[in-house]
């Protein structure tokens, strides 16, 4: 009779972690590269107003922001609780808005310049005025695309 040999109990062998650094370090250079990092916060309240039809901003690196509102509470001791003019990191008054926009196409290309638009985030409890004033500035330094920031309102 023949013996039969009992099996040895094999093992799975693991797999080499030797390029498991690489790829981690390829992933972390990846997101590094393709986020975005906020350029401005925002000082103001903003409760965006509802619309019945909304669209995509394209291209958000052609467009200047311009933010409308009250002052964040902390801020409210120091510039009250009236409407104010948020240009990037800022308060500014309407006559500064010119500077801005000046500003602004300036940092583009002149291809691109031609495609500029100016996004309006304004509060719902906004005055009028206060928007009628920057439209008015935007419209004597030739800032003529004027979009406005809204959320989506229920279906009617």
């Amino acid at each position: 009779m023949s013996r039969f040999k009992q099996k040895e109990k094999r093992t799975v062998p693991q797999p080499p972690s030797g390029s498991l650094s690489d790829i981690v370090f390829m992933l972390l250079f990846f997101f590094m590269v393709t986020t975005t990092m906020r350029e401005s916060d925002s000082k103001v309240q903003v409760r965006l107003p509802e619309a019945s039809e909304v669209a995509k901003l394209e291209r958000k690196d052609l467009a200047a922001y311009i933010n409308i509102g009250t002052p964040m509470r902390s801020l409210q001791a120091q510039y009250g609780t009236d409407s104010r003019i948020q240009l990037n990191d800022s308060f500014k008054t309407v006559d500064e808005i010119r500077d801005f926009i000046a500003a602004e196409r300036d940092a583009m290309s002149e291809a691109d310049r031609s495609y500029m638009n100016v996004v309006i985030k304004a509060d719902e409890n906004t005055r009028m005025g206060i928007i009628t004033d920057v439209k008015q500035e935007l419209r004597k330094c030739s800032a003529l695309k004027i979009m406005y920031t809204a959320r989506k309102g229920g279906d009617q």
